[in-house]
């Protein structure tokens, strides 16, 4: 575990670094830990015992549905933590969703006692907390739209286009089956999508790499 920089909470969470008492004992609780791409953090019905805090990488948040299909819900990237994490943690259920990293990641694990303290505690965190969960939702609400009412390709274009905001770059090194996999699609017909986009000029595709262009 590396040793936690309270300056670089304050960065990446602004809004915490308005209580220094609280940031002191984040520093002082927490762990870092580093995981590798493709980990899975934490997995459908595991009790969660932290609440986790990206400091880098990316973190696909997926759920499981009655046919065992999965679909990704969101992403996270650095200076974000997942809602749907802090929820089985306060109510202390098994974990609905999966937690994969996308990339390497650096993630912040707060204990789960010491996140149920600072609500009562700290208005920084409990604001935090409450933000989280607003973006959060209406993240799902876009979420809930494009599996609905979406066609395929818009669905697709989303996908890259968070990815892009997340990453902060345009060059994404992934594969059409971990695409279809994510959008609970055939691989032959993100293959095919893909290749459209391409004919469109509105993506460049190499092996396992596909750039977004400006349009």
């Amino acid at each position: 575990m590396a040793e936690i920089d309270s300056q670089i909470i304050k960065d990446l969470f602004p809004d915490l670094g308005q209580s220094e008492a609280l940031i002191r004992e984040i520093a002082e609780v927490s762990q870092m830990a580093q995981f590798s791409r493709g980990e899975v953090i934490m997995d459908y019905g595991d009790y969660i015992e932290f609440v986790p805090m990206l400091i880098s990488g990316l973190m696909k948040i997926i759920r499981e549905g009655e046919d065992g299909q999965e679909i990704l819900l969101y992403f996270l990237g650095s200076g974000e933590s997942c809602a749907a994490s802090f929820s089985c943690c306060m109510i202390r259920k098994r974990s609905e969703i999966k937690a994969v990293c996308e990339e390497d990641a650096t993630i912040l694990m707060i204990p789960l006692q010491s996140a149920d303290e600072w609500m009562e505690k700290y208005s920084a965190w409990r604001d935090f907390i409450f933000g989280m969960y607003d973006a959060r939702l209406f993240a799902l609400i876009d979420t809930i739209d494009r599996v609905s009412f979406a066609n395929l390709d818009e669905k697709l274009l989303y996908y890259l286009d968070e990815m892009q905001r997340q990453k902060d770059q345009n060059v994404f090194h992934i594969s059409h089956s971990d695409i279809a996999h994510d959008l609970n699609a055939s691989r032959e017909s993100i293959s095919r999508l893909l290749k459209k986009l391409e004919i469109q000029g509105k993506v460049k595709l190499g092996r396992n790499e596909i750039a977004l262009l400006e349009t």
